[in-house]
């Protein structure tokens, strides 16, 4: 018997947790691994005590129509990196890499074009993580240097349009 590559293996665990997201358009599913052992996990959902989407059985953002990619500050849930990142210490964290897997909520089907968003990618750089490693499907994924980030900083352009 074959044994399942570790990129892989950790993907499939990011995948597992993302089955306990409440989020009714994307159901992602964070770990974050250092020197081969899982620092912590998280998938997005409404903070502690606030009801989920999945129990309200709405999303503001869907019944606004706003696009994918959009005015996350709308969205009533936590992102599954920040609820990795604060899950964990920053010592923790520092150099580590996190695995994220995505479906989309009403088919199930895995959602490989997915990146995380600019307020994430602001949460990672500052935790000290090091590598992004997107699933694709079953067996293929793509890596994300953190660094280069800071090198390509997308939020510039953000701020640009919104005139500040």
């Amino acid at each position: 018997m074959e044994r399942r590559d570790k990129t892989n293996y950790y993907l499939d665990i990011a995948e597992a947790i993302s089955g306990r997201s409440t989020c009714l358009r994307r159901k992602f599913g964070a770990i974050i691994v250092k020197n081969d052992e899982i620092i912590s996990t998280g998938y997005n959902g409404a903070p502690r005590g606030r009801k989920n989407c999945s129990d309200l059985d709405f999303c503001y953002r869907e019944r606004m129509q706003v696009p994918r990619g959009q005015r996350y500050e709308l969205c009533r849930s936590v992102h599954a990196e920040a609820n990795a990142i604060i899950s964990a210490s920053r010592a923790d964290l520092l150099g580590s890499t996190l695995y994220l897997a995505c479906h989309d909520a009403k088919t199930n089907q895995l959602d490989g074009a997915v990146e995380p968003c600019s307020m994430c990618k602001r949460l990672i750089l500052n935790a000290g993580i090091e590598l992004v490693i997107i699933r694709q499907d079953q067996n293929t994924f793509f890596t994300i240097r953190t660094a280069d980030w800071i090198g390509n900083d997308d939020s510039l352009a953000e701020d640009l349009s919104k005139g500040y």
